[in-house]
Order: structure tokens, then C-alpha cells, then sequence
């Protein structure tokens, strides 16, 4: 029943991303919102919002390690294997200077956790500030863009009532979808003798990346360089300042294992550090390297339950 409720926890998830993005591009274009404004905000929220869900289900129910943990995870994995999965697809080429600002905005986001880490807890006025911080980034890139991006056709009709009600579908999706992964990742570890950190790390950081994967799959299908790049940093910036500081705020501060200071810290430092240090440099993410990549994650993963 644990895994079943987890398999149906990661359909649901990844059914409601992309009903709530879908239905959010909609409304946004019926309010004229600026298609840039389209990308930075609707797509990276609409996809984190997964995470969002885990957080605060995970901080309610007294499993703050399930939370942090998978944020963490869902950022190794944003890298390894979403972004691994879009250089094997050739869908990471060419990001732009855009994608390189980003790329800084995610590491000063990731230095943010590791300091939080450091202290053992996000408080309130700590996760405030993250918001802040996160808005403020996002005006920046605003006034920064040329706002020549344009907006995607959706399946969903072009009438902002019949919008309203599908984003809310895809709301209830992801909340319900991660009340069941909650729920069958805390039996699988209870059951197999796994702590929740690991739970965390993989099976439910897996669950929630699950719509940017989707995203890159799209991106690389169609052969759009540097969306999936774009996505993957937009959206693990997100998960630091959006998810953490929004779950600090409303949960009244979160508890951080010690022990996430001795490895999976690191680990997403350095995973992110590797692939913002490959994009400010100007060097192109290619096949061999994806492959690399995707690779390295499972190794990650074996070594977690090892």
C-alpha cells in the first residue's frame, strides 16, 4: 500500500504541474502579463510547487528532514538528472546571458541553505528575508529582460473562468499527490529502516522534480536550446528562497539535521557549483557530459541506500 500511495502520489504531482501551468499561461495571457514575467514566475513556481506541498505537508506533520532533504534532492536531481536528461537530448546549448545571470542568482540561493545548514534551522525572519530576496530577484530580471519571449499555445481553452477552475484542479492535484507520497515514503522508511533524511533525498526529491523532467523532455523534443537550462536554475532557486522561506514562515521556522551538514550540503554545492561554473565559463553542457551526469545521480542514489 506504501508504494502504491507513492506511485500515486508522482502521478498526481506531475498531472498537477502541468494542469496548473497550463491553466496559469492561460490566465496570464487573458490579464496581459508580460510573457517574460510568464516564464520567470508561472512556469519555475508552477513547477516547485510540488515541492512547496511535500514541505509544508512534511513541517505539519513534525518531519522537518523530509522537507529539507527534499529540497536538497530535488536540486541534485534538477541538475544531474533533469539537466543531465536535457544535454543528452541537445536541449541545453546556447543558454544566453540570461540563463548566466541565473546561474549566480542559484549559487548565492544555494550558499543561503548552506549558511541556514551551518546554524541548524530557518527561522521566520530567515525565510522573510529569502522571500524578499526572491521577488527581488525577480523584478531585477524583469527590468533586465527585452520581454521578446513568446507565450506557448495551451491545451487549455482560451477563457479566463474555464483557466481559473483548471489551475485550481492542478492545485488540488499537488496537494493531494503529495499527501500521498508523505504518507508512502514515511511507511517505506518506517517498514525498510531508512531514515527520513534519505526518504527525502531521493524517493520524494524524485517525486517532486518529476514536472521540471517533464518540461526538459518537452524542451528537448522540440529542440528549444536553453529553456531547460533556464527551468532547471530558475526552479532550484525557487525551492531554496520560495519553498524554504514560504515553509519557515507559515510552519514558525524549520529544524535542520546535523547530519545534512556532513554530505548532501556538499553534494548539491557542488553539483550546482560544477554546472554554474560550465555556464559562466561559456562552455556548452554536451551529450557526453549529460550522460555523465545522469549517471552520477543514480550512482548518488545507490550510494544513499548503501
Amino acid at each position: 500500500m506504501d508504494w502504491l500511495l507513492v506511485i500515486g502520489g508522482f502521478i498526481l504531482l506531475m498531472a498537477g504541474g502541468e494542469i496548473i501551468v497550463q491553466g496559469a499561461v492561460v490566465i496570464a495571457g487573458r490579464m496581459r502579463v508580460p510573457p517574460l514575467l510568464i516564464g520567470f514566475t508561472v512556469v519555475a513556481i508552477g513547477t516547485s510547487l510540488p515541492e512547496l506541498a511535500v514541505s509544508l505537508e512534511a513541517v505539519a506533520g513534525g518531519q522537518p528532514d523530509l522537507a529539507v532533504g527534499g529540497v536538497m534532492g530535488s536540486n541534485v536531481a534538477n541538475v544531474m538528472l533533469v539537466l543531465g536528461t536535457a544535454s543528452m537530448l541537445g536541449a541545453a546549448s546556447d543558454p544566453g546571458i540570461g540563463v548566466r545571470r541565473d546561474a549566480k542568482a542559484m549559487m548565492m540561493a544555494s550558499f543561503a541553505l548552506l549558511g541556514a545548514v551551518v546554524l541548524g534551522s530557518i527561522d521566520q525572519i530567515f525565510g522573510a528575508s529569502m522571500l524578499v530576496c526572491l521577488v527581488g530577484y525577480y523584478g531585477y530580471s524583469y527590468l533586465k529582460s527585452d520581454d521578446d519571449i513568446e507565450i506557448e499555445e495551451s491545451w487549455v481553452p482560451n477563457k479566463i473562468s474555464l483557466a481559473t477552475i483548471v489551475t485550481i484542479v492542478g492545485g488540488l492535484f499537488i496537494w493531494k499527490g503529495a499527501e500521498f507520497l508523505i504518507q508512502g515514503a514515511t511507511g517505506i522508511a518506517s517498514d525498510m529502516g531508512i531514515s527520513e533524511a534519505v526518504i527525502g533525498l531521493s524517493v520524494v526529491a524524485l517525486g517532486t522534480s518529476l514536472p521540471e523532467l517533464a518540461v526538459t523532455i518537452v524542451a528537448g523534443i522540440r529542440g528549444q536550446g536553453g529553456v531547460a537550462v533556464g527551468n532547471v536554475l530558475g526552479s532550484n532557486m525557487m525551492n531554496i528562497l520560495g519553498i524554504l522561506g514560504a515553509t519557515a514562515i507559515i510552519g514558525g521556522g524549520i529544524s535542520i539535521n546535523p547530519d545534512f551538514a556532513e554530505r548532501d550540503i556538499w553534494v548539491m554545492l557542488l553539483t550546482s557549483g560544477a554546472i554554474a561554473a560550465m555556464l559562466l565559463n561559456g562552455r556548452e553542457i554536451g551529450r557526453r557530459t549529460g550522460l555523465a551526469m545522469v549517471a552520477g545521480y543514480f550512482f548518488y542514489m545507490a550510494y544513499l541506500y548503501l
